[in-house]
């Protein structure tokens, strides 16, 4: 296989992830269905889709694994001679098992997508708790939805957040592609990117301080379907 071979090959792994990703999501909107019940067998329910969603990530994280082992030995290999190309998955196949072996499924809670499910499930069951105990006349449920909306919307595009993803550091939200594409712009300009929100004193938004917000991605897809009703 030509290097050029291989580097298709690991898109087409990354085009993976992202089904992965789509996956995980799917099932914690479930989880978040079943918390907002607050039933006992939607509990049970929801230890057996973190079980999956732990699986996920297990699997995201080899990928991650092997795309990473795969550079590195093309890389070594493209600055020597073409028959080094016949060692290639041997030598793959080694780093990654000796890499996977040094890996521990507690880690598999600090994926960025399991941070985001335990706490959508909290956000959700709180929320359920709240709701449940509200009652508002309709002037003030009318500002609760106005300040809602105004919360919808990305400080950097200014348009309704499609990915919101929650910074754990200082709390304000941004859409995905938005807030990851500042952060890639600061980095090759050498710079620490500032977060968007006005008046904010957060200096250095890092991507390992954003997590997806899931709660408020059901929420927005809620107002969004009493405001155009089929």
């Amino acid at each position: 296989m030509s290097l050029s071979g291989v580097h298709g090959a690991l898109s087409n792994l990354k085009l993976c992830q992202v089904d992965i990703g789509t996956g995980m999501d799917i099932v914690t909107d479930v989880a978040m269905d079943l918390a907002e019940a607050q039933d006992e067998g939607g509990m049970a329910g929801i230890k057996e889709i973190e079980a999956m969603v732990l699986e996920c990530a297990k699997l995201d994280r080899e990928i991650n694994c092997f795309v990473d082992i795969v550079q590195q030995v093309t890389a070594e290999v493209s600055t020597q001679q073409p028959e080094t190309m016949v060692d290639l998955s041997a030598k793959v196949r080694e780093r990654f098992t000796v890499k996977i072996a040094r890996l521990s499924d507690a880690e598999l809670y600090n994926h960025h997508k399991v941070v985001a499910f335990k706490e959508s499930i909290k956000n959700s069951s709180d929320q359920a708790n709240q709701e449940s105990a509200e009652a508002t006349e309709e002037s003030d449920e009318e500002i609760r939805v106005t300040q809602s909306q105004v919360n919808f919307i990305c400080p950097l595009t200014q348009v309704e957040m499609l990915k919101p993803m929650k910074n754990k550091k200082c709390n304000h939200h941004y859409d995905e592609d938005a807030i990851m594409s500042l952060i890639k712009t600061k980095q090759k300009q050498k710079k620490k990117c500032r977060c968007p929100v006005v008046g904010c004193g957060n200096a250095d938004v890092k991507q390992s301080d954003l997590i997806p917000d899931q709660v408020l991605r059901r929420r927005i897809q809620s107002q969004k379907r009493h405001s155009n009703p089929m």
